[in-house]
């Protein structure tokens, strides 16, 4: 009965795994509703500016404010936002994986890459793959706040700036719907005005007041500033449906784990049992 006992200590430990697997379960479902109020809170305006912007960049104003002005492409920054923690299935892997596959697109043209990363995961991923990185945040909150991004989306601004960095492109999940999150790569700056979803390739003239250069300026600065914090709620959101999606997966494959040792182990009795009525029975049949 030694393979019994064990079997019993093997299924108490899966079932005390099963137990907080279904906690964690349960944490994940409550913080997701939060994350999805906050997101959902933040999205009519992010979409709104960005409507906003693609008119302004469409049109033509009396300032043409650098952000909005195309260039040959030698360098390419990238925004991306992964989570801090892990237990989260693949979010972060395919995130990642289209990331690269962008990224070596642009290195078979010779075109070199410069990194901001907002998440610890992302970190971790490229201090061992390598890469550029010039910008890093982690350890963002579940509720984050524009004071802990504002440091280095200002560093990969200021490269574009100074002309080191000729495109900025954003990569984050997108929350679909709790089963479903999407790994999206768009193009922060330039602007691209024509692509941005919503925006007519009709040519626009504006009235500015005060000046165009200010109120331009100002709200470029809030839009780029918005799609990033947006981009970073949005990916809590991802990250908490997909980590209730793990627990639960690792709940009901630890209930089904349970079950086939409980199988093995009445199996393994009864094999046991049916030996020693052999035994007896073989000992009485030969006295």
């Amino acid at each position: 009965m030694a393979n019994a006992k064990e079997l019993r200590k093997q299924i108490g430990s899966i079932k005390n795994t099963q137990k907080i697997t279904s906690a964690m379960e349960m944490v994940a479902a409550s913080k997701m509703r939060k994350a999805q109020e906050r997101m959902s809170r933040g999205r009519p305006y992010s979409d709104h500016i960005r409507a906003v912007i693609g008119h302004v960049a469409n049109s033509s104003p009396e300032y043409r404010h650098q952000f909005m002005a195309e260039r040959e492409v030698k360098r390419v920054g990238y925004i991306i936002v992964t989570t801090d923690k892990g237990l989260c299935g693949g979010l972060n892997v395919n995130l990642l994986k289209a990331a690269l596959k962008d990224i070596k697109v642009w290195v078979d043209q010779g075109v070199e890459v410069d990194l901001c990363l907002i998440g610890n995961k992302g970190a971790q991923f490229f201090r061992s793959y390598g890469g550029n990185v010039i910008a890093a945040s982690s350890h963002v909150s579940e509720n984050p706040a524009m004071s802990d991004l504002i440091g280095s989306i200002k560093v990969m601004l200021d490269a574009f700036e100074s002309g080191k960095v000729d495109k900025i492109i954003l990569a984050n999940n997108v929350f679909k719907n709790t089963m479903t999150q999407v790994p999206t790569l768009r193009q922060l700056v330039p602007l691209d005005a024509i692509k941005e979803e919503g925006v007519s390739a009709h040519r626009w003239d504006y009235i500015y007041e005060p000046d165009a250069r200010e109120l331009i300026e100002g709200l470029i600065t809030r839009f780029i500033e918005s799609q990033v914090y947006q981009a970073v709620v949005e990916n809590v959101a991802c990250e908490q449906a997909a980590k209730m999606i793990a627990m639960k997966s690792a709940t009901d494959n630890a209930g089904d784990l349970v079950d086939e040792l409980q199988l093995i182990m009445n199996n393994a009795r009864q094999a046991a049992i049916t030996q020693e009525l052999s035994e007896i029975v073989s000992g009485a049949a030969a006295v």
